[in-house]
């Protein structure tokens, strides 16, 4: 598959290419499919991080198409990462919904950066959705001893099969999307506190990330240092 110029660009900008294979595949309830990759190089060539996420690229009918995942699991060792899917329409879904062990799929790495900070946050407040669920994971994963309170938004039950790693002291609270996301920002408007000590991460829908990281700064007077906003896909 020939690349466009969104491949030109990202080798302009740094971006490293590596090939991946499919090691293993398992289904996550009806909606979703997970994949066990072999990295290619990709993670004895990078720094690995929480919420680490790289670029695949897909045939859309003949044009190359390019979507992000967050690596679940990343195991240097190993050379090993897994990646999971929604199985709904789209080229990337039909990729992941007929792999096969054996397959390979181009990736590039380019533009993710991240690092809990020094000294570690008394608390996390992490807002999210089934899209940035993986990056949530690994950070509780990575800071499995610092409370956590996070919130998920659902656009319907079956994105509830994936499955945050919270531990005992994270509590988590499920908020259905509706027609518009607004009732995920009216509850974390409603529930989310200013702390000075604090780390708030902010990634779920596009529309969603700009009213809460406005709420954030404005409302609660967080500094820009305390907060990590994402627009992880748009409605629009």
């Amino acid at each position: 598959m020939k690349r466009n110029w969104e491949a030109l660009v990202l080798k302009a900008m740094g971006g490293r290419d590596f090939r991946l294979t499919v090691r293993g595949t398992e289904p996550v309830g009806e909606h979703y499919r997970r994949l066990l990759m072999d990295d290619g190089g990709l993670l004895a060539a990078a720094k690995v991080h929480p919420t680490m996420w790289i670029r695949l690229w897909f045939d859309d009918a003949g044009r190359p198409h390019q979507r992000a995942y967050t690596l679940v699991d990343p195991d240097p060792a190993a050379g090993r990462f897994s990646l999971e899917f929604a199985l709904h329409d789209g080229c990337a879904a039909r990729w992941a919904a007929g792999a096969q062990v054996g397959d390979t799929i181009a990736a590039t790495l380019q533009g993710s950066a991240f690092a809990l900070p020094d000294p570690a946050p008394a608390h996390l407040y992490l807002v999210g959705d089934a899209a940035s669920l993986p990056a949530v994971n690994s950070l509780l994963d990575a800071a499995a001893d610092i409370p956590a309170t996070v919130w998920l938004e659902y656009a319907h039950p079956g994105e509830q099969a994936l499955t945050p790693r919270a531990a005992e002291q994270h509590r988590v609270t499920w908020v259905p999307r509706g027609q518009d996301g607004q009732q995920l920002v009216d509850t974390v408007r409603a529930e989310l506190p200013a702390a000075p000590d604090a780390h708030y991460w902010l990634a779920c829908e596009a529309g969603s990330t700009r009213a809460l990281t406005r709420h954030v700064r404005r409302t609660l007077g967080v500094g820009k240092q305390q907060l990590t906003a994402l627009g992880y896909w748009s409605a629009r």
